[in-house]
Order: C-alpha cells, then sequence, then structure tokens
C-alpha cells in the first residue's frame, strides 16, 4: 500500500480519477462475446446487441443470453410463489433474525425519511402534487457472494414510498436457483415479483419489457460493467436511479486514532472487490505507517485477502496531510461514497464536509455496519457523483407533477404580464391564449 506525502501528492496519485476505458475487457471476456457473437465486439457494442434483440424478440433473447453468459438453462423466467417461500424457508434461524433486524432497522429510517421528502401543497394558485412511481424495477448482483443486504435497502425504500409493484431481476447460483437469502430478503422488504435474469439482458427485459416481464418505470441498483453500459443506453426509455462504480471509501485519521480500527475499516471495503478504492488520509506519518502494518497483519488472517491486496495495490494508498481539515478538502474533491471521520471530536468536521455518499463520524462509527444495520440505504453514489446526489432513498421513488388552478382575479393578473413577456418572445398564440383571459380580451 502505498504512502505518499503531501496534499499535492495525493491529488496526482491516490485521489486522481482516472476514467474507464471503454473496451477495457479481460482476454476472457473478449473471447466470450467473439464466440457468443460471432465476431469481436466490444462491451458496448455487445451491450446494444444485447438490448436490440431482447427489445424484438422478448423472453427468446433472455434465455438465450441468460444460457450464454450465466449458464442457466432455459426454463421459466419468474420464480414461483411456491419457490419463493421453499427458498426462503431454508435460511437459519440466526441469519434470518439478523435479516428481520436489519430488515426492522431500514424500514424505520426511510418511514422516518418519507416523513421529511417532498409532499404535497398548494398555495396563491399554483402548488405540486407528490405520487410514488407505479413499477420499480430492482437489479440485485451476486452470484459467487450474495448480497440480501442489497434487496433489503433498495426494495424496503421503494415500498415506504409507496410504489405499486416492485420486480427484482437477479442471477442465479448453481442449479439454476436464486440463493435463499435473496428470496428471504425479497420476503421481508416485499418484493412482488423474482425474475431469473442477470446482465444487460435483464436491464433490457426491464426498460423494455416482455412476454414475461411487465415494462418498469424506473430502474435502480448497481451492478457489473454490462448493467452499467445497459443503463446509459436505456435512460429515457425509462428512469434509473444513478450510474455505480466500484466502492469507493476515505477514512480520514488524526494522531490519537486507533490503527486496528482504521485498519479494519479499509480492509473492509478493500474487500468488495480488486477495482475498489481504499484510501487512508492521515495527519502524520507515524500513525499512517502504524495502520499499514497493521492493514498486513489483518489481511494474514481473511480469506479474500487477494482481493483486498489488489484493490490497495491497484487503487488505494495512504497520504500523510498537514491537518483534519485539509485531509476534509481532499474528501471534498474527491467525493467519495464513503467518508470515515476516524478522529477526535469527530462531530466538529461534519459541517465541514460537501461532497460524500455518507459521513461515519467517529471510530465508533465503522461504515461496515452501514453496509447492513445502520438504517440508510447503503446504495450511494461514486465516481464523484456525490458531488450532485446521495444515497438511494424514498425521494428516488416518489416524482413531484407541478398543478396550477387559477380564479378569475388570478388569472388575469397573470395572464396581463405573462402576455407581455410571450409578445417578447415571439409566441403570439401563447400571448392570445393569456388576453382572453383577461376582462377587456379580445373576445370580450
Amino acid at each position: 500500500m502505498r504512502l505518499i506525502d503531501g496534499a499535492d501528492a495525493a491529488r496526482r496519485t491516490i485521489l486522481s480519477r482516472r476514467p474507464a476505458q471503454r473496451s477495457d475487457l479481460p482476454q476472457t471476456m473478449r473471447e466470450r462475446l467473439a464466440e457468443v457473437f460471432g465476431e469481436p465486439l466490444t462491451a458496448e457494442q455487445a451491450t446494444r446487441r444485447i438490448l436490440d434483440d431482447v427489445a424484438a424478440e422478448g423472453d427468446a433473447a433472455v434465455k438465450r443470453y441468460n444460457a450464454a453468459f450465466d449458464g442457466q438453462e432455459d426454463g421459466c423466467l419468474e420464480l414461483t410463489s411456491a419457490e419463493r417461500e421453499e427458498g426462503a424457508e431454508e435460511v437459519p434461524p440466526e441469519l434470518r433474525k439478523a435479516l428481520e433486524f436489519a430488515a426492522s432497522r431500514i424500514r424505520e429510517y426511510h418511514e422516518e425519511q418519507r416523513e421529511h421528502a417532498a409532499r404535497d401543497f398548494f398555495r396563491a394558485g399554483r402548488g405540486q402534487k407528490v405520487t410514488a412511481i407505479e413499477r420499480a424495477g430492482i437489479y440485485v448482483p451476486g452470484t459467487n457472494v450474495v448480497y440480501p443486504s442489497s434487496v433489503l435497502m433498495t426494495a424496503i425504500p421503494a415500498r415506504v414510498a409507496g410504489v405499486r409493484e416492485i420486480l427484482m431481476a437477479t442471477s442465479v447460483g448453481a442449479g439454476g436457483r436464486v440463493s435463499p437469502l435473496k428470496l428471504l430478503a425479497a420476503q421481508l422488504a416485499g418484493v412482488d415479483r423474482i425474475f431469473r435474469m442477470s446482465g444487460a439482458q435483464a436491464i433490457a427485459a426491464l426498460a423494455f419489457g416482455t412476454q414475461s416481464v411487465p415494462q418498469v418505470d424506473k430502474i435502480y441498483g448497481p451492478g457489473g460493467l454490462f448493467v452499467t453500459i445497459a443503463k446509459r443506453m436505456v435512460y429515457g426509455q425509462v428512469g434509473v436511479d444513478s450510474i455505480y462504480g466500484p466502492s469507493e471509501t476515505i477514512v480520514i485519521v488524526d494522531d490519537n486514532a486507533d490503527p486496528v480500527l482504521a485498519a479494519a475499516d479499509l480492509i473492509a471495503q478493500a474487500e468488495h472487490d480488486e477495482l475498489a478504492n481504499p484510501i487512508l488520509l492521515a495527519t502524520s506519518t507515524k500513525v499512517a505507517r502504524r495502520i499499514l502494518d497493521e492493514v498486513e497483519r489483518q489481511l494474514g488472517t481473511l480469506p479474500r485477502a487477494d482481493v483486498a491486496r489488489t484493490a490497495f495495490k491497484n487503487h488505494g494508498g495512504a497520504a500523510v496531510v498537514g491537518s483534519i481539515e485539509e485531509a476534509i478538502d481532499l474528501a471534498n474533491e474527491y467525493a467519495p461514497e464513503h467518508l470515515c471521520l476516524n478522529v477526535e471530536d469527530a462531530d466538529r468536521y461534519v459541517g465541514l464536509v460537501r461532497n460524500a455518499g455518507a459521513i461515519f463520524v467517529g471510530e465508533g462509527s465503522p461504515e461496515a455496519i452501514g453496509d447492513y444495520t445502520a438504517g440508510p440505504s447503503h446504495v450511494m453514489p461514486t465516481g464523484r457523483a456525490a458531488r450532485f446526489s446521495g444515497a438511494l432513498g424514498v425521494h428516488d421513488f416518489l416524482k413531484v407533477t407541478t398543478v396550477v388552478q387559477l380564479d378569475a382575479a388570478l388569472a388575469a393578473e397573470l395572464a396581463q404580464h405573462g402576455a407581455v413577456i410571450a409578445h417578447a418572445e415571439g409566441f403570439a398564440g401563447h400571448a392570445a391564449a393569456m388576453e382572453r383571459r383577461l376582462p377587456e380580451g379580445p373576445d370580450k
């Protein structure tokens, strides 16, 4: 893990944002695409081909690509009620209890959030009507690593918002089965329908609709490269929540930070995948080196150590800066998904943070708890999107419709001024539509 001295050096190295290469695919994936499509294709070209095929053929194309990329046998895309219930029953009691606890915390938080979300109002002839979208599609990745927490973190805010129907698309594991953990999480979160489909074909089915899959209004949730490209391509046909990339965490420490806890927080993010971005900003070289040593010690005990080490090597690192304030300035520039303030009197610094998906205040508030049981959704902005967006929440499932209802006197007052502007813009028809509302209008 690299140790960088100074803020400027950190900006040039571990805090630099390098755009992903459009066709940067592993050789095995390039070969697989050539085999499936009969010619070499970039990730973008392959995704476009999949989207077009699903739009034209529906279920048949979804099943074909499920088989080609996931080895999924041809069969019914949608899980039956019996399959869902029987699968959920397989979850051991202790794990069931933990998921029920997490679901309760997540639901409570989003019910509180709903109280502060946009609301109907009407004053002075104008207002707004707030409505939940009718049908949401949530994408839940994971075969080798299963993410029941992502089901809870995505579907529960939708249900609290009042979405009428929640559809879930997810990959299958061995034997063509969806993980029982996902099925239990879907049951706890109130998911209405579950479909065996993944990748770009799943996004296409949700966006365009097929014989089996209803078209949704908006698609939510992170995924791999092809899911990300597909979400970009279908935006406008349907809504999408955001475009998600690899996990990002900045941990800021002062001289009194506990190296064991700081190292654990960094590793918790590094083990997500090899593209994760675990970054340490420290106020002294001494504490930084102690944390780096502790990282190496703890990695020796973890089953995903190789994944974490690759993330630290390629995308992580540590930097020594002049103060906590300077570290927060750097974090604001980087706009991380997660920002951990492992410093004394951490709440003093919260007001300085402008750009972060979530802030974890003090050593007793680790980001890992935020991934599971704190309550707010762990689906958060990456790739500097924290400059303009935040964590997935109830508000993402709501839409605001403006309402205008005027009495005659108010309409006349507004029309008088509006007509002047319309004439100046050269829209005589607009002006006439307003002038006909005036007592002395052309038809009066």
